[in-house]
């Protein structure tokens, strides 16, 4: 899977990812949605309410949640919500075989922390795509750390 990066006309950055999956696209839907499958790729993310201006919480770990709200949701098609000052979209489309899904992030400002944000999003990709395959992935960091010292190098 490759990342790419692109400047948009307001100065933003769009960082999206592809993958071509072996799965039904309500199969890929209920990983995105399905707080039951949800947690076991994000386990601090939690939907709250699944529809437009609906929620999503992120647990902080520290007895505090933030909130994103859904921007937009087209079952089982399109994800879309804020994510801080950014946004995150997951569109999904019916290929033969399975589905192919699109992850894009939104990036209002590139920061030191950026790298982190999108090695982390590859990293769940991964183990979606894992899980979904009846694998399972032992070391995320060290996934982690390869995705983020390649990310850092391309957006500093």
């Amino acid at each position: 899977m490759s990342t790419t990066f692109t400047t948009l006309v307001d100065g933003k950055t769009l960082a999206t990812m592809e993958r071509v999956l072996n799965h039904s696209i309500h199969n890929v839907w209920n990983m995105l949605t399905d707080n039951s499958k949800l947690t076991q790729w994000f386990s601090e993310l939690k939907v709250e309410d699944l529809r437009i201006d609906g929620t999503i919480s992120f647990d902080m770990g520290d007895g505090t949640y933030e909130y994103m709200k859904i921007l937009d949701v087209q079952a089982p098609y399109l994800l879309q919500y804020t994510w801080a000052e950014d946004n995150v979209r997951f569109q999904l489309s019916e290929v033969d075989g399975g589905s192919k899904l699109i992850f894009c992030e939104e990036i209002s400002k590139v920061t030191e922390h950026t790298p982190r944000d999108i090695a982390g999003w590859h990293v769940c990709l991964d183990v979606i795509q894992a899980i979904l395959d009846g694998e399972i992935i032992e070391d995320r960091t060290k996934i982690w750390s390869k995705w983020y010292e390649q990310y850092k190098a391309i957006l500093q």
